[in-house]
């Protein structure tokens, strides 16, 4: 008998993503995959392309997303897990059609989903699993065989993800002159969506008042904040979770505060020093580098406030040994196991299924790994 830990009824993993330029000649046609449908403008689009353009309209993410691979494909053979590992993404190479479709070709039937997104809301879970739909759809309609594609769990308060966080929020600490580090706040820092999507974010009980999106991002700043607590004996240092990279319409709303408010809010109100703690993000991509590195780093430096910023986990080895227990876990629930589901902080382990209503759309579009999956 095998002694090696078993994947089945999974034959492959698939890294699911964003996708990002790589060149200058690909900023526009990117940015028309992400806002297809929504009747943008060329020119509006070369504009909002500017942030590329600073770093040669290269996003940091494909590279990002390599070594991701790379390190989950190395855990998997040092522990004997012989899973394929696949990438696909949503708006640009290589697309998630194209993956989906090279799987079937190399037999693939039964294929678990990780993707680069920790939390629950619709453009972190639910379109997601709407463009698996339109990839499954697609190859439904060239007559392939479509493999049953399942989703991991939100990942957010697994210790693989929660534990280089709390590192790298204290090793940015360390960054900070002496002299103002005891005193220094934290700024957890998340994507910003309209409240409207926030409020209707996980299963439809716990909906209102931020959803599961807000939720789940203060779990994840307390369990960070505790443990900075415990490595510096600093009790009472202040903390808030704030919100970057607004893209909507100025009448809509949005969570708030961003953080340039909140570093021109902190330092009026005497903060000596800030560290911004991206815990929305898996790693350092185009969000990162330019709204903190960039924009809130220049608010910063207009404030004469002295910030740092931490790492995000990117292909942090503990969090590729993180998507291996998840995807064991998951591999064992399907089998009609009960397998220890390990969940740091107030909320517990997410759901395997995504059930009906959790972060609707708005408009209704077929979505895959769900409870109300055309493709069960």
């Amino acid at each position: 008998m095998s002694d090696q830990p078993s994947h089945a009824p999974y034959d492959a993993l698939l890294l699911l993503s964003f996708g990002g330029p790589e060149g200058p000649d690909d900023v526009v046609p990117f940015l028309e995959n992400v806002t297809r449908g929504r009747g943008i403008p060329r020119e509006r689009l070369k504009e909002v392309g500017q942030h590329y353009f600073l770093f040669g309209g290269v996003s940091p993410i494909n590279d990002q997303n390599r070594a991701l691979l790379s390190a989950l494909r190395e855990d998997f053979a040092a522990r004997g897990v012989g899973l394929p590992v696949y990438w696909g993404n949503r708006n640009w190479a290589p697309y998630l059609t194209d993956t989906l479709r090279q799987m079937v070709a190399d037999g693939h039937r039964r294929v678990l989903a990780l993707t680069t997104s920790a939390y629950a809301s619709y453009s972190g879970c639910r379109q997601y699993r709407e463009n698996l739909a339109d990839a499954l759809a697609a190859l439904e309609a060239e007559g392939l065989p479509l493999p049953r594609v399942d989703k991991l769990r939100h990942y957010f308060n697994h210790p693989g993800f929660v534990t280089p966080m709390a590192e790298a929020t204290l090793a940015a600490l360390g960054r900070l002159p002496e002299e103002v580090r005891a005193g220094a706040h934290l700024a957890f820092t998340t994507h910003s969506i309209p409240t409207a999507a926030a409020d209707t974010s996980g299963p439809a009980e716990g909906h209102g008042d931020g959803g599961a999106y807000v939720a789940e991002h203060l779990d994840v700043a307390r369990l960070v904040a505790e443990a900075v607590r415990k490595e510096t004996g600093v009790e009472d240092r202040p903390w808030r979770l704030v919100y970057q990279s607004r893209s909507g319409a100025p009448h809509i709303p949005w969570l708030e505060p961003d953080i340039c408010d909140h570093l021109e809010a902190v330092r009026a109100e005497g903060a000596p020093a800030v560290v911004m703690v991206p815990i929305g993000f898996v790693s350092d991509h185009m969000e990162v580098k330019y709204d903190l590195d960039t924009e809130a780093a220049a608010k910063a430096a207009e404030l004469g406030l002295p910030v740092a910023r931490a790492a995000t986990v990117g292909a942090d080895p503990r969090f590729a040994a993180a998507v291996r227990e998840l995807m064991l876990e998951r591999a064992a629930t399907e089998r009609g196991e009960r397998p220890e589901r390990c969940a740091l902080g107030s909320l517990g382990p997410s759901h395997d299924l995504c059930p009906v209503g959790c972060c609707p759309a708005r408009a209704p579009r077929p979505a895959a790994a769900g409870a109300d999956s055309p493709y069960a």
